[in-house]
């Protein structure tokens, strides 16, 4: 896990996100001008012990030596992988045709308030666990609504199996994966009544692994909002006063990516 640090922040970059955004970013403006504020790193690093969805095909990952820094010449490597591999965002086009692909994003919808829905508890007692509409609420009774164009994240405590792929995936002898996710009706309450510019969470998708089919997918590409997975160190932020840095690789057409993922939290 990426422990939480203390790092300069790009002023001008929250500056422009915050513009892009309608609000402000987190801290004091003396904070913002001298650059220093609290960054956590939501991102796993990528290695072929990476957890990855199933297929016929086994791990998509490959990172192959070319050189190596010896008599002044440099070290590089080549590497190859799926976009949905790691730390990742699924564009809109992802599950629905004629939405915007990773490089077509607009990129003031990749900064952004971030909340943070935490359903740990329910996901050790059912790893089948759903999020619902009626979840939502009870979050807002207790933090206030969502605001509107959020990006909204949900902690299952999955991330403490991300060590072991066998736990991460959890799957049974009929190969059906058990791991928490995101409901169906949670899924369109967020886009149609709170305008979320996206969701996120702490496994390998957005729906839930025994799921019938991709609803939740199905709900937020459609309305052209991304999606985040295998999101790290969601036990590190509050669930309220997030900044969210989302930072995707600019693949020409692509359905997805690996992301860089920053958390700006409040002091």
């Amino acid at each position: 896990m990426t422990e939480r640090s203390r790092v300069l922040a790009q002023p001008v970059l929250l500056v422009m996100a915050a513009v892009a955004c309608g609000e402000p970013a987190p801290g004091s403006l003396e904070q913002l001008v001298t650059g220093e504020l609290e960054v956590v790193d939501l991102t796993y690093a990528i290695a072929a012990n990476t957890p990855y969805w199933p297929s016929p095909a086994g791990n998509p990952f490959r990172h192959d030596t070319l050189a190596k820094h010896e008599s002044g010449r440099p070290s590089m490597a080549a590497y190859r992988t799926s976009e949905h591999y790691g730390t990742h965002l699924d564009a809109p086009v992802h599950f629905a045709d004629g939405q915007p692909s990773v490089d077509q994003l607009n990129a003031g919808d990749l900064f952004g308030p971030a909340v943070v829905l935490d359903v740990s508890a329910q996901s050790d007692a059912n790893p089948d666990y759903v999020l619902t509409r009626e979840d939502v609420l009870a979050w807002e009774s207790q933090h206030g609504p969502i605001p509107r164009r959020a990006i909204v994240l949900l902690r299952t405590g999955w991330g403490a199996r991300w060590a072991d792929s066998l736990a991460y995936r959890n799957r049974d002898s009929a190969g059906v994966m058990h791991f928490p996710g995101f409901g169906e009706d949670a899924a369109r309450f967020l886009v149609a009544e709170r305008d979320i510019r996206g969701i996120g969470i702490d496994n390998l998708s957005v729906d839930a692994g025994a799921a019938n089919g991709f609803p939740a997918h199905l709900v937020v590409n459609g309305a052209g909002r991304f999606h985040l997975e295998n999101v790290a160190n969601l036990d590190q932020l509050p669930p309220t006063g997030v900044y969210l840095i989302v930072a995707p690789i600019k693949i020409a057409g692509g359905s997805g990516g690996q992301v860089r993922l920053f958390a700006v939290l409040p002091e």
